[in-house]
């Protein structure tokens, strides 16, 4: 029997304050990775108007880790944002998963 993966959804976001309007993202993904062939490679940080802050690389599948959190630091965000939204990207769909809008902490 054959499975299909789907597209990859961004399940929950942790964001913590590293510096003046720097930011750490601990972010969860779920996506059913069958191997090299499809699998959730990418996660990014994007502004409401579709400008990337920040993306996260993943260099390889995750066939036996799922749900799984990766972190990226150093993601810059202009002084006027408060919220910006976190979503994935797949080898075989690219975007189109679940996306999650996220509220930076407070100064």
């Amino acid at each position: 029997m054959l499975t299909y993966a789907g597209e990859a959804d961004v399940v929950k976001v942790n964001v913590v304050t590293a510096g003046e309007r720097t930011y750490r993202f601990d972010v969860t993904l779920r996506h059913d990775d069958t191997g090299w062939d499809h699998y959730a490679d990418k996660w990014e940080v994007v502004l409401l108007d579709g400008t990337v802050l920040g993306t996260r690389k993943l260099l390889h599948p995750h066939v036996n880790e799922q749900p799984f959190t990766r972190s990226l630091s150093g993601v810059r965000i202009p002084n006027n944002i408060q919220q910006v939204l976190v979503r994935a990207h797949d080898s075989v769909h690219a975007y189109g998963g679940q996306v999650l809008t996220v509220d930076l902490p407070a100064k």
